[in-house]
C-alpha cells in the first residue's frame, strides 16, 4: 500500500456543549495539539497534573475522496497515529470507528466508502473534558500525523513487512510478509539510497496471507548504537487476478538476547544508559512534529544516553524512526496503570476490554525497528502486589511473547510503594482518585472546600521532596518489599526497579538468574549504577527520571528561587522541572554530569550554582541533584560565595580563577568534585589530573562584559517539517549569555510561521502560543516553520533591545 499524507486541509473547533451555539471553524495543519491553546485556570480540575490547562472536547473535519487514478474497488485504510482521547471517526455522518486510548495508533477501513467524484466529510471527535484523566500534560486532539493508505484489493497490510535478523555474521534475515490474500511476493533488500540490491527472492503467499522468506545479505553491516546502519526491504505482491501492490519497511540487521550474561546486542553485552521521556515536545505541546522529535533524540544522545523509555505510553513512529537513525535504543511502554485508578477519568474503565488490542497495535508499530529492545507493560502499577495483578502481569508478558518473541518484557515497579499498597497505604487507589476529583469539582463549581490534603502521587512526591532521594531507595530494602514484588517479577523477563538501587546487590544474590532493570532512577545514582553494572551483567540498565523536562506533573522536580517561583505548589506551575535537559532543550549541569558518569566522556566540565542565590532556600524536590549551570556570568555578585561543580574522570581537579588556584579536590566514589570560591569577574577554569598529577584536560567559563544585547540564533534546522529552533538570549558583545538579565519578550515572523515561543521556567503562568514570553536565566526559545526555499525573519524585542534572525531553508 502507498501512503498519502492527510495532515493538510483540516478545520477544528470545540465540540458544542449542550445548549451552546456552535463555534466557527478554524483551519489547522496536523499534528495539532488543541490543549496548548486552551486557557489555564486555577480552578482547572486537572490542576498541577496538566499545568492547569482547561480540558475540552473537539471536532475536526476535512473533505476526503478517492485519490486520482484509484479504483473504487481499491483497499483504502485510514491511519491515525494518535488522537487524545476517546476518539470517534465519522464518515458522512456515520460512525465508522472509535478508539478510547489516546496514545495508540489505529486503523480505519474505508474500503468501498469513498468515491472519486463526490467528496465525503471525514469528522473526528477527540474528548478531553473528562478531567482529570492524566498525571501529566496529555495534550488533546489529533496530535500525531494521519495518513491514507491505498492499495489493491489483495495487498500487503499496514506494518505487514517485518524483518527479523537470524544472524549478523554473516548477515541473514527472515522477511515476514502479511497480506489480505494469496499471491506471489518478490522481496528486495537495498541500501536506503537504493544504490544497489543486496539480496532478492520470491515467496508464494497462501490464502491465510502469511509467508516468510529467508535471505542472506552479503556485506550487510549490523545495526548498533555506534553504527546505526539501516536498509530498506521492498515487497511487490502480485495477486492471482493480476493486480499488484507494493510495500516497504526500513530495518536494521540486529540480534537481541538476554539471560545470565545480560542484554546482548549482536552477541555483545550492552548496558542501557537510559533516560525516561514524556511524549510532549516542550513549548510545542504534544504535537509530534518529526523535526522536534529528531532534535530531542539528538540532544539526549549528546548527554550520554544510549536508550530512552517512553514513559508512560506508546511512543510515536517518529521517535522510533529518529532512534533508528541516530542509534538510540528504546523501551516502549504501554501504560501508567492497569485496573486501579490514578486519576478519576483515566483509562481504567477501558483497560480490561482493550489491553490486548492496544499491545497488538504497539507491537505491530515497533517490531521492525532495530532500536526497540524491550517492551514495558506499565509504570508503578501497585496491582503487581495483588493476586489479580500478578496473574495479569503474566498474561501481558505471554501476550507480548506471542506477538514478538524476539524482545524481553519489563514493567516498572516502585518496590516501596508496592509494600505500602499491600498494607492499605497505597500511593494510588480508586478511592483516592475519587476524592481528588470530588475536590476539583467543588473548586470548579466555585465552592471553597476545606483545605485540600495531598493524596496519591502528590502526597508521596511531597514526602520525597522533604525527606530526599533516599526515602524510596531505603524503603525498598525492607524485607516486606521483596515479598510483595517477587511473584510479579517472576512474570517478567527483565523486572523493572523504580528507585530500587539499594536492593540491587541483595537481589542479584538472592535471585541468581533474575535480570534487573533500573526502570526509573535518580540522576545522582548514575555513577554508582555504572560501577555495579560493569561488574554484574544481570544489571542490564538504568533510566533516569527524567531526561528532558516535560509539561504537567508540575513542580515535582523543581529547585526554584523566589524570583522565579513560589516554594509551594499553586497555580502557575507548568512543568515538572526534573529534566537533565530543560524544557527548551538546554543541557543543565546534571546533563554534563551524566556525560561523564555514564562513561561516554572523561571531562572535565564545570558548572556553577546560581551565585545570586547562594545560601537561599529553593522549592524542594528529590528529583534534582544540582541546579548548577555552565555559566560564570553572575555580574553584580562580587564577593559572594560561588558553589562550583566539576565533572571529570580524574584523580583530582583544581579550580583556577583568573590564573590563580582557588580550590583543589580529590575525586573518589563518583565523578563530581564540589568546591567553593568567591565570585569575581573574569575566567573560571577547571583542570583535571591523573593519579600522578599529569594534566588530563581543562574547561573554562567566562563572565560577561559590557551592555546586554538580544541575540537570536538558529540552533537546530529540521529536515522534514521545516521547523527551525531559534535560541534567544541576552548576551554581551562576545556572545556570552547573561543569565541575570531578564525581560518580557515579543516575537514576530515575516515569511514564516511562529509555532511557539517560550522559556524553560517551571513556573510560568503564561502561554507558548501568544508570541510573548518571559526569559529564564536570560534565555527563551522560538520555533519557526518555514517553507522550503523560503526566507523568513524572526524579530524579538523587549521594548528596548531588538534581536533578529534570518532563516532560510
Amino acid at each position: 500500500m502507498r501512503a498519502i499524507s492527510l495532515n493538510e486541509g483540516w478545520s477544528y473547533r470545540h465540540l458544542a456543549r449542550e445548549g451552546a451555539a456552535e463555534e466557527a471553524w478554524q483551519q489547522v495543519r496536523l499534528p495539532h495539539d488543541a490543549m496548548i491553546f486552551e486557557p489555564r485556570d486555577e480552578r482547572a480540575p486537572s490542576a498541577h497534573n496538566s499545568g492547569w490547562f482547561a480540558g475540552r472536547d473537539y471536532e475536526y473535519v476535512r473533505e476526503l475522496s478517492l485519490p486520482e487514478g484509484v479504483s473504487v474497488d481499491a483497499a483504502v485504510v485510514l491511519e491515525f497515529e494518535g488522537v487524545y482521547h476517546l476518539a470517534e471517526v465519522w464518515l458522512d455522518g456515520e460512525k465508522v470507528c472509535e478508539r478510547p486510548y489516546g496514545y495508540t495508533n489505529f486503523l480505519v477501513d474505508l474500503t468501498g466508502r469513498l468515491s472519486a467524484g463526490k467528496p465525503s466529510e471525514l469528522r473526528v471527535i477527540a474528548r478531553n473534558s473528562d478531567q482529570p484523566n492524566s498525571r501529566w500534560y496529555s495534550g488533546a486532539g489529533i496530535y500525531r500525523p494521519v495518513s491514507l493508505w491505498v492499495g489493491s484489493a489483495t495487498h500487503v497490510t499496514r506494518d505487514g513487512v517485518n524483518v527479523r535478523t537470524l544472524s549478523v555474521g554473516p548477515a541473514r534475515v527472515a522477511v515476514d510478509v502479511e497480506t489480505t490474500g494469496a499471491g506471489k511476493a518478490t522481496v528486495e533488500v537495498t541500501s536506503l539510497d537504493d544504490a544497489g540490491v543486496l539480496a532478492a527472492g520470491t515467496v508464494d503467499v497462501p490464502e491465510d496471507g502469511r509467508a516468510t522468506l529467508e535471505l542472506d545479505l552479503p556485506g550487510a553491516r549490523p545495526w548498533s548504537c555506534e553504527s546505526p546502519q539501516l536498509y530498506r526491504c521492498n515487497v511487490a505482491l502480485v495477486a492471482p487476478d493480476g493486480t499488484s501492490d507494493e510495500a516497504c519497511a526500513v530495518f536494521g540487521v540486529r540480534t537481541l538476547a538476554w539471560g545470565d550474561e545480560g542484554l546482548l546486542v549482536n552477541g555483545e553485552r550492552v548496558i542501557l544508559k537510559g533516560a525516561c521521556i514524556h511524549h510532549d515536545n516542550g513549548i510545542l505541546g504534544a504535537c509530534a512534529w518529526p523535526d522536534a522529535i529528531d532534535r530531542k533524540v539528538k540532544i539526549l544522545r549528546e548527554q550520554g544516553y544510549n536508550a530512552l523509555r517512553s514513559a508512560h505510553n506508546p511512543c510515536s513512529r517518529a521517535l522510533l524512526d529518529a532512534c533508528d537513525r541516530q542509534g538510540v535504543m528504546v523501551m516502549d511502554e504501554y501504560i501508567d496503570h492497569w485496573y486501579i485508578h490514578k486519576t478519576q477519568h483515566d483509562y481504567v474503565d477501558y483497560f480490561d476490554e482493550w489491553w490486548r488490542q492496544d499491545l497488538t497495535d504497539m507491537v505491530a508499530k515497533d517490531r521492525v525497528h532495530p532500536c526497540v529492545v524491550a517492551y514495558s507493560t506499565g509504570n508503578e502499577v501497585s496491582e503487581t502486589a495483588e493476586k489479580r495483578g500478578i496473574e495479569l502481569a503474566g498474561a501481558m508478558t505471554e501476550h507480548l511473547h506471542v506477538l514478538d518473541p524476539t524482545r524481553p518484557v519489563s514493567c516498572g515497579v516502585n518496590i516501596f510503594f508496592n509494600f505500602l499498597s499491600s498494607v492499605g497505604f497505597g500511593q494510588y487507589s480508586d478511592e483516592k482518585a475519587a476524592r481528588e476529583a470530588e475536590a476539583a469539582a467543588k473548586l470548579q463549581a466555585g465552592d471553597k472546600p476545606a483545605k485540600k490534603s495531598a493524596v496519591g502521587s502528590e502526597f508521596f512526591n511531597n514526602l520525597a521532596g522533604i525527606m530526599g532521594a533516599g526515602f524510596m531507595k531505603r524503603g525498598a530494602t525492607l524485607p516486606f518489599c521483596d515479598w510483595v514484588t517477587r511473584d510479579a517479577y517472576a512474570a517478567m523477563d527483565m523486572p523493572g526497579y523504580n528507585y530500587g538501587i539499594d536492593r540491587y546487590k541483595h537481589d542479584l544474590r538472592a535471585y541468581p538468574h533474575r535480570l534487573i532493570l533500573g526502570s526509573e532512577t535518580f540522576c545522582s545514582d548514575a555513577w554508582r549504577f555504572m560501577q555495579l553494572a560493569e561488574k554484574n551483567p544481570r544489571l542490564v540498565g538504568d533510566f533516569v527520571w527524567a531526561g528532558i523536562d516535560y509539561l504537567g506533573e508540575a513542580s515535582v522536580g523543581s529547585w526554584e528561587y523566589s524570583d522565579y517561583a513560589p516554594r509551594t505548589l499553586q497555580f502557575g506551575w507548568l512543568t515538572a522541572g526534573s529534566g537533565r535537559v530543560d524544557l527548551t532543550g538546554r543541557p543543565l549541569g546534571e546533563a554534563l554530569y551524566t556525560r561523564v558518569a555514564l562513561g561516554g566522556e572523561v571531562g572535565p566540565y564545570v558548572a556553577v550554582c546560581p551565585v545570586n542565590h547562594t545560601g537561599e532556600k529553593h522549592s524542594p524536590s528529590a528529583w534534582k541533584m544540582s541546579n548548577a549551570t555552565d555559566s560564570w556570568a553572575w555580574e553584580g555578585c562580587e564577593g559572594r560565595v560561588a558553589n562550583v561543580e566539576v565533572y571529570a574522570r580524574a584523580a583530582s581537579v583544581a579550580l583556577m580563577l583568573n590564573g590563580r588556584e582557588v580550590a583543589r579536590r580529590s575525586i573518589r566514589g563518583d565523578v563530581i568534585a564540589r568546591m567553593s570560591c568567591t565570585w569575581e569577574p573574569g575566567c573560571l577554569e577547571a583542570v583535571s589530573y591523573d593519579e600522578k598529577g599529569v594534566e588530563l584536560g581543562r574547561a573554562r567559563l567566562v563572565s560577561a562584559e559590557g551592555p546586554a544585547r538580544l541575540v537570536a540564533e538558529p540552533e537546530y534546522v529540521g529536515e522534514r517539517d521545516g521547523l527551525v529552533f531559534v535560541r534567544v538570549r541576552y548576551a554581551d558583545g562576545a556572545g556570552t549569555t547573561m543569565p541575570l538579565e531578564r525581560g518580557m519578550l515579543r516575537a514576530s515572523v515575516r515569511g514564516g510561521e511562529l509555532l511557539a515561543f517560550g522559556c524553560a521556567c517551571p513556573f510560568n503562568p503564561g502561554s507558548f502560543v501568544t508570541g510573548q514570553t518571559d526569559t529564564y536565566y536570560g534565555e527563551a526559545l522560538a520555533v519557526v516553520r518555514a517553507e522550503k526555499g523560503a526566507r523568513a525573519t524572526l524579530s524579538v524585542t523587549d521594548g528596548a533591545l531588538l534581536g533578529e534572525c534570518e532563516i532560510s531553508r
